[in-house]
């Protein structure tokens, strides 16, 4: 693994001599999870799986993109968030200076549900031009499946993950000094029918932010749902490269 922000344009001109290398771009955002967790949790986590990613790639890391697309927590103070068309035309951006540079690939791992439509149009942007380096994103594959494993408290609802046990087991494992075991509070809030199938602001929903229960996160869990979600990323990478013609 190559770490983008620490190298020299030299060691990179050396990188990209050696073949078209493979990059990794972290896509978080900045917003509330609850009294417990820091506002970059989002962040953090996509770098750790990017990193394990980047790792078992022999990949270039790209530098955290900190923010994203989170206006349905704008409510609560210290969120900020970029619109879809700003997410879209970053990771649009990022992609053709690597295509112009000559890498192969960009994975974007996602760390934020907000982001997931402004990234996959920037993708599908690239294709629909026919540009020659093609963008896949990433959106935890197999959390759900782990979660199930490894919870212990209900889901407020199929899948969602929000400063919850899962988020708070992977903020164990991976930044334990910036979360906050005595302000751990559950909250279930009551769903509107549609929930998820159309843009809904969050803070009228509950109190506190906290969509479930984080009293039952354990830093080893955290460990397990990252190992399993970065293997599940490196099989999708792997299909998606035979597909194109790579391996």
């Amino acid at each position: 693994m190559i770490e983008l922000s620490s190298s020299t344009w030299t060691d990179m001109r050396d990188v990209l001599a050696s073949g078209p290398p493979l990059a990794v771009l972290p896509f978080g955002a900045l917003e509330q999870h609850g009294p417990h967790l820091p506002l970059d949790t989002d962040t953090r986590q996509a770098e750790a799986i990017a990193r394990g990613i980047a790792s078992g790639l022999d990949a270039v890391l790209l530098p955290s993109i900190e923010y994203g697309n989170t206006w349905g927590n704008a409510a609560f103070p210290g969120t900020v968030s970029l619109s879809v068309d700003t997410v879209a035309a970053i990771c649009g951006d990022i992609a053709a200076s690597l295509d112009a540079a000559g890498f192969a690939l960009l994975v974007v791992v996602n760390g934020d549900y907000g982001n997931r439509l402004p990234l996959q149009l920037a993708a599908e942007k690239r294709a629909e031009a026919g540009e020659r380096m093609p963008v896949l994103v990433l959106d935890y594959p197999g959390l759900v499946d782990i979660g199930d494993q490894v919870k212990e408290s209900p889901w407020a609802a199929p899948g969602l993950c929000h400063a919850d046990e899962l988020e708070t087991s992977m903020m164990l494992a991976i930044s334990p000094a910036t979360v906050h075991p005595e302000r751990f509070v559950a909250e279930y809030p009551e769903l509107p029918p549609d929930f998820g199938q159309r843009p809904q602001a969050l803070a009228p929903l509950g109190e506190t932010g906290v969509f479930g229960d984080p009293r039952a996160a354990t830093a080893a869990k955290g460990e397990q749902i990252i190992a399993h979600v970065v293997t599940q990323s490196l099989a999708a990478i792997e299909r998606t490269l035979r597909s194109l013609g790579l391996r």
